[in-house]
């Protein structure tokens, strides 16, 4: 059995408030339609497998209108590939433009999109700003307050370290009861002009747990309550509590940055194709239609 690993599957969803088709998250659902359903499809035109026998799982499940440009999957082929670059070409045609492989590569059979993931980054960004960039707007939240940058670093760094994340994270019917407790090695708030980029990189995440953490930055942002709030609503590990402060975050400022891996899974199996990072075509000469 061959598998593939499609390293850093691009999968920006489209917010509704777009005139366009909108992606409802990864999770496979026909209707509306997923990121999984929509590269099912495409892979089961491309490889003449059903869907039961390619098995695609993805690194996580992002939520309608969330953003990810490094998600990662694999699937598995009953047949070997001389090269990658035709199938890689072939599913970017037929994919939709709001969804694209960045990379395919072979995998190790120890290689699994998911359980190897030993953490992840995310990014959320927000425009501070009175006038929203309207380049932006599907993928900032705009914030007309202007926030206390110094308060949401300080109150970002109680994040970090090893903590029980229930008060941070919604119910979810999709998922077994995951261990609430998880590691944040990082949570930077980075100053771009008026937009701010929230950078944080954990072991894992709970549902909703980034937006969750990002909602009451923000209040904190705005003075409406103070930075040492968090350490108290992480000891309650009760979700109402955090309720009292803040709701979610809206989905279209987050981002699925990277997905990092133990690099013994990462390793090419012997004899198989190089990965493909996608078709380039270059014009080598010009010849003008005139001397």
């Amino acid at each position: 059995m061959k598998e593939l690993n499609m390293r850093e599957l691009a999968e920006p969803c489209i917010s509704t408030d777009l005139d366009a088709a909108f992606v409802s998250g990864w999770q496979y659902q026909q209707s509306p339609p997923t990121v999984q359903c929509i590269v099912e499809k495409a892979l089961t035109q491309v490889t003449k497998l059903k869907r039961k026998d390619l098995y695609l799982v993805g690194a996580g499940r992002t939520d309608a209108g969330v953003h990810a440009w490094g998600q990662v999957a694999h699937f598995i082929t009953p047949f070997n590939y001389d090269s990658l670059d035709s199938i890689h070409a072939a599913l970017n045609g037929l994919l939709p433009s709001d969804i694209r492989v960045r990379e395919i590569s072979p995998a190790l059979p120890e290689f699994h999109a998911r359980f190897s993931a030993r953490g992840k980054i995310y990014h959320y960004k927000i425009y501070n700003g009175m006038i929203m960039d309207p380049f932006l707007r599907s993928f900032a939240y705009h914030s007309v307050y202007k926030l206390n940058i110094d308060a949401m670093r300080e109150a970002a760094k109680h994040f970090i370290g090893r903590h029980d994340f229930s008060a941070f994270a919604n119910a979810s019917h999709n998922d077994r009861i995951p261990n609430p407790v998880k590691d944040i090695f990082r949570f930077d708030v980075i100053e771009m002009g008026a937009l701010l980029q929230l950078e944080v990189e954990g072991s894992g995440f709970l549902y909703r747990q980034v937006r969750n953490m990002v909602a009451l930055l923000l209040q904190i942002g705005r003075e409406a309550i103070p930075p040492d709030i968090v350490p108290r609503i992480l000891a309650t590990r009760d979700r109402k509590e955090l309720a009292k402060y803040a709701l979610s975050a809206p989905p279209h400022g987050l981002c699925l940055v990277t997905v990092n891996y133990n690099e013994v899974h990462l390793g090419l199996p012997a004899g198989s194709p190089a990965p493909s990072f996608g078709r380039y075509r270059s014009i080598s000469k010009c010849k003008l239609p005139f001397d």
